[in-house]
């Protein structure tokens, strides 16, 4: 890769990176155990699907954990880790000849979030097995909703983007 591509590709992952965490943090509709839903998930869809693991698991990390730092800092070093690993997921699975790999990818991925907060919120934090269960269907739905907008989305761009840029 040469020093142009180096460049362009890093200010993808910070752009992406930043319409993450504005993603997470614009619309932000509270569920009853003082988290949110949010639209970061759309973000981070289209940064893994579109340019990668690399981009995908960094925009995924840290833009959520900036969100986070904002609104939820308990939650944002467990962001870092569940949301990068959401984007690195979803960049390995995708293939821009198929799009149900598009779909696996955003099922796997959603699969890691939605364990991955459970965990957290149920062993670390001790919330209980019934606060931490009654997450579960808001996160299911931040996936889907994420992938429905986010598998279209990244479909296009890879389309209309120079080859090099794409996954």
């Amino acid at each position: 890769m040469n020093q142009r591509n180096t460049a362009i590709r890093l200010s993808l992952m910070i752009v992406m990176t930043a319409l993450t965490a504005v993603g997470t943090l614009l619309i932000r509709i509270p569920n009853p155990m003082g988290g949110y839903f949010n639209m970061g998930d759309v973000m981070i869809f289209v940064s893994a699907l579109t340019f990668g693991p690399i981009i995908g698991g960094f925009a995924g990390g840290l833009g959520s954990a900036i969100a986070d730092m904002i609104g939820f800092p308990l939650f944002a070093i467990p962001t870092l880790i569940i949301k990068g690993l959401e984007g690195l997921i979803a960049g390995f699975l995708t293939n821009k000849k198929h799009i149900y790999r598009d779909i696996l990818a955003v099922i796997t991925a959603g699969f890691e979030m939605v364990a991955g907060y459970f965990i957290v919120e149920y062993l670390i934090l001790q919330w209980g097995l019934v606060p931490a269960l009654s997450e579960i269907p808001a996160n299911i739905a931040q996936i889907a909703v994420g992938g429905i907008i986010g598998i279209p989305i990244a479909y296009l761009l890879r389309r209309r983007l120079p080859e090099n840029l794409t996954t």
